[in-house]
């Protein structure tokens, strides 16, 4: 039990990049059937705080934490940076350059947050000791296994489910019309998005109660995403209308699954292990991706992305054992929490147990002393 305790976060966050792969294809199929960028955006966070709302009224109604206005505004600015303008950056970014190029500079995020972190000392780096030393090269490694898997083509591996002619770029795909302007773009985006995971780490701080915390975020994203949306698609009503199709299972599953449970998870595991970690693995993603679109979309897999694959996991694996030794470091011995942050997430039976027995010893001892005083 105990090392399935230990192993909960690691296997939570590779959960959520599986979450994060069907959510790409899914999404991905979607876009390609018309669907607008800017109602996506709103649909998928109206659907996640519809669905994760009840749920934490009814499990969170005693352990929520009161509003203050300085929690509230974060929540809107949380609102603001990664369902609205990193969702929105990074799919418009799309018509200025190509799809590959568009995933490889979104690797950039793991290094970012890690920059961040540094600078806002949410993550302990001391260049003097190796632990931390392994942790900045295992995030340059899996940064470039990622750019790797994604601009190094290499040999073709045939596998007997796949097609001799997959992977043909267009010449719409291989001329990219303004590069420049969409690395910028996807650039802003990739920075909102670490920015959102250091002010989300902030702000489960004071404010743990994640299912309320993750329902508040995506109310926040959808109404200022509607806002954006109407001054972006005036005079297109069409981009509102819902039909039962690959669009609406778009909405409902990036919603439900990237938004909802990868906002909450990545709260829960933000307090005991910080942002680093989580966005550590988001690289993986792409490799699941790239396993998986050879079953879906019979895509042929190359060296490059096999040497790339092999490149993130080795950088990972880094990452991890240097995060590892920085909870059992000295210096880190009196502030690590050795709870269970998912486990705090319930009201604790035993304290309240304990509580109510230490009433009934004070009032027992109240009437001994009252016998006592009388006799």
């Amino acid at each position: 039990m105990d090392l399935f305790k230990q192993a909960k976060p690691y296997l939570a966050v590779i959960f959520m990049q599986f979450g994060y792969a069907g959510s790409a294809i899914i999404s991905k199929s979607a876009l390609n059937k018309g669907m607008s960028h800017y109602a996506f955006a709103i649909y998928r966070n109206l659907f996640a705080a519809a669905v994760f709302a009840p749920f934490a009224v009814v499990l969170e109604r005693k352990v929520r934490p009161r509003m203050t206005i300085s929690v509230l505004w974060k929540i809107i600015l949380l609102g603001l940076l990664e369902p609205v303008i990193d969702q929105n950056l990074y799919y418009a970014a799309m018509k200025y350059t190509t799809a590959t190029f568009a995933v490889s500079m979104t690797n950039m995020l793991p290094a970012l947050t890690f920059l961040l972190a540094w600078i806002l000392r949410l993550e302990e780096v001391n260049t003097r000791r190796l632990h931390s030393q392994i942790k900045i090269a295992g995030t340059i490694i899996t940064v470039g296994g990622a750019m790797i898997m994604t601009l190094v083509r290499g040999p073709a591996i045939n596998l007997p489910w796949t097609r001799a002619d997959a992977n043909v770029q267009s010449p719409a795909a291989a001329n990219p019309q303004d590069p420049i302007k969409g690395a910028l773009m996807i650039s802003a985006g990739c920075f909102c998005w670490a920015s959102f995971h250091i002010l989300q780490a902030m702000t489960v701080k004071s404010y743990p109660a994640c299912l309320s915390l993750t329902s508040m975020i995506c109310t926040a994203g959808a109404l200022q995403g509607t806002i954006v949306t109407l001054v972006a698609e005036r005079g297109n009503p069409s981009v509102w209308s819902i039909h039962f199709d690959t669009i609406l299972m778009s909405y409902v599953y990036s919603g439900v699954v990237t938004s909802g449970v990868g906002y909450c998870i990545s709260g829960i595991i933000m307090r005991a292990k910080g942002p680093v970690f989580v966005t550590a693995f988001s690289p993986l993603s792409m490799v699941i991706v790239a396993f998986m679109s050879t079953f879906i979309l019979a895509e042929r897999l190359t060296f490059g992305r096999v040497f790339g694959a092999i490149s993130i996991v080795t950088g990972l694996y880094l990452v991890i054992w240097g995060k590892c030794k920085d909870q059992i470091s000295p210096s880190k011995s009196t502030n690590v929490d050795e709870t269970d942050p998912i486990d705090e997430q319930l009201p604790d039976k035993n304290l309240t147990t304990k509580s109510s027995n230490d009433e009934k010893n004070d009032a027992t001892k109240g009437d001994i002393a009252g016998g006592d005083n009388a006799v």
